[in-house]
């Protein structure tokens, strides 16, 4: 008994007993004759073949595996998040660095990223014609205003004394950049990253079901025009999964990036 209830054992246990109970409860109330919503033993059976085990199958068109609909939302992803990191921290590390620029855009930044990112869809479509560069425009978009924002507060969290000690040693711009801003900024760029990558997610998935084509949020709505809801119930757990898997992929290259003493 000592030995499930050890610190290690009960992560692995607690959650697996909370999973279990979520879909005894699922199960219960969505039993029955003709339920709204199916219970987790009709979702297994009617998406066991394909979606299940063989989610590699490509007949071509849309109708594709789900490996090959969370691979083309990825694809979009790593190209929108990435250009968003690019330029992020880059606007971020300027912005910090200066205060008259920081004073004339904080305003605009700050209206501009309370704009929901399915708002600038009707934007990106009109000014690319193209659902690609939409979608990829929706992300990039989205991601990149806490990127700016931590990388922004990173800088200007700076301590006094590391200003002190670079003028002290007549450090060139090159020399403060590497050593001393770029390195104290870190752990707020990380932050900013972690947060993003999770807005990208989100934010594919909901210009998929707008622009169509292969991906992961357009079967979840193609799956909903279809009133297959099993297929839907299954779509959204392999976006949590994945959602779950970028998180913890950025945070794991945190762990290694950042200096200990700043975590």
């Amino acid at each position: 008994m000592q030995f499930l209830f050890s610190k290690s054992n009960r992560k692995i246990i607690a959650p697996c007993v909370a999973l279990f109970v979520f879909l005894m409860i699922w199960q219960i109330l969505c039993s029955g004759e003709s339920p709204n919503l199916p219970s987790p033993i009709t979702v297994i059976q009617e998406t066991w073949n394909p979606y299940i085990i063989n989610p590699f199958y490509d007949n071509g068109g849309t109708d594709v595996g789900l490996f090959w609909q969370i691979l083309a939302s990825l694809k979009r992803v790593a190209i929108g998040f990435s250009l968003s990191a690019i330029v992020g921290i880059g606007l971020g590390i300027l912005i910090g660095t200066n205060r008259l620029i920081y004073d004339g855009l904080d305003p605009i930044f700050q209206v501009l990223r309370t704009i929901p990112p399915l708002a600038w869809l009707p934007i990106s479509l009109a000014a690319f014609r193209q659902s690609d560069p939409s979608a990829i425009f929706v992300i990039f978009i989205t991601a990149i205003w806490p990127i700016i924002i931590n990388t922004t507060v990173g800088v200007q969290q700076i301590p006094q004394d590391y200003r002190n000690v670079s003028r002290v040693l007549k450090l060139s711009q090159t020399e403060y950049f590497f050593n001393i801003l770029f390195p104290s900024a870190v752990p707020y760029i990380f932050t900013g990253l972690r947060i993003g990558i999770g807005l990208s997610w989100l934010a594919i998935v909901a210009a998929e079901m707008l622009v169509g084509g292969v991906g992961i949020g357009f079967f979840i709505w193609d799956a909903y025009n279809s009133s297959k809801m099993s297929q839907i119930i299954l779509a959204l757990i392999y976006v949590g999964v994945v959602g779950l898997l970028l998180d913890r992929l950025v945070g794991y290259i945190a762990s290694i990036v950042v200096p200990p003493e700043q975590k």
